[in-house]
């Protein structure tokens, strides 16, 4: 008789398998993670997360979150959304057209439809990254692999982002066009879409929270990416307890544009108590 043909055999069975690992899980608590970037008891979030798989985690003002590649074919798809009012979320346009500056990278601001900055980008190792094309969907993954849904082989972004929202209390309308970090494109002198690409494994982003921020994740192919396989590799997300940028950070005083985000972001926490 099989080990788990019981009720009592199923459940030692499971009970068996506490502290195992796999490749890709979390690790709970997050100060068990064998390389923190920072002192152990700071780490808030530590897990891997496979190809086709998604994440999500509400972190604090001021926590650092760090993005890395692991084998060269992840693709980190991000939504930001303010934890207490997601009605307040990662626009996309506006974090460009703000900036005069379609392309992420270190110190870009990730910015909100009101004028706030969410999320800073203080480290970047990797620099092919995306601001325009947004995630996949359900049709384009269907035409292009045979499917799309989140159970498939190969799931699309938007359809994980649907479960991600979903454990934030979040519906589909409330789900913006996402930005993308380690496959990136450029536009050409005609206006097409290059496809760039990753930089390779080891590639790594670190965002620095500058809000309380609702962060969902969704490790999948770029929609742009042309080959015919759906090829998506683990991607690293640890997060830390550091703090906010205040000013005289050179990042607050980097640009007028970025000075007036902060300072939209500075007032309305001060109205709310919460600087």
């Amino acid at each position: 008789m099989a080990a788990t043909a019981t009720t009592y055999g199923a459940r030692a069975h499971a009970r068996a398998q506490e502290g195992a690992h796999a490749e890709a899980m979390p690790v709970v608590p997050a100060r068990d993670w064998p390389a923190p970037p920072c002192e152990a008891g700071l780490l808030v979030w530590a897990e891997t997360v496979a190809g086709g798989n998604y994440t999500h985690r509400v972190l604090a003002r001021g926590t650092e979150l760090r993005l890395t590649d692991l084998h060269g074919d992840a693709c980190a798809h991000l939504l930001l959304f303010a934890a207490d009012r997601p009605w307040e979320r990662l626009n996309v346009a506006d974090t460009v057209k703000v900036q005069w500056n379609a392309y992420l990278g270190e110190g870009v601001l990730l910015l909100s439809d009101q004028g706030r900055v969410l999320a800073s980008v203080v480290v970047d190792t990797a620099g092919r990254h995306d601001a325009l094309c947004g995630t996949s969907t359900l049709v384009r993954n269907t035409g292009r692999y045979g499917d799309g849904a989140p159970q498939s082989a190969s799931p699309a972004g938007r359809e994980l982002f649907k479960l991600a929202a979903a454990k934030n209390g979040l519906e589909p309308r409330d789900l913006p066009p996402s930005l993308s970090f380690f496959q990136g494109v450029r536009v050409g002198e005609d206006g097409a879409l290059d496809f760039t690409g990753s930089a390779g494994p080891g590639g790594s982003v670190t965002l620095r929270a500058e809000q309380d921020v609702t962060v969902l994740i969704a490790n999948v192919p770029h929609p742009s990416d042309p080959r015919p396989q759906y090829v998506s590799t683990a991607l690293e997300v640890l997060a830390w307890r550091a703090g906010p940028t205040r000013p005289g950070d050179p990042l607050w005083d980097a640009t007028p544009e970025g000075r007036r985000a902060f300072l939209n972001t500075a007032e309305h926490l001060t109205a709310r108590g919460l600087a």
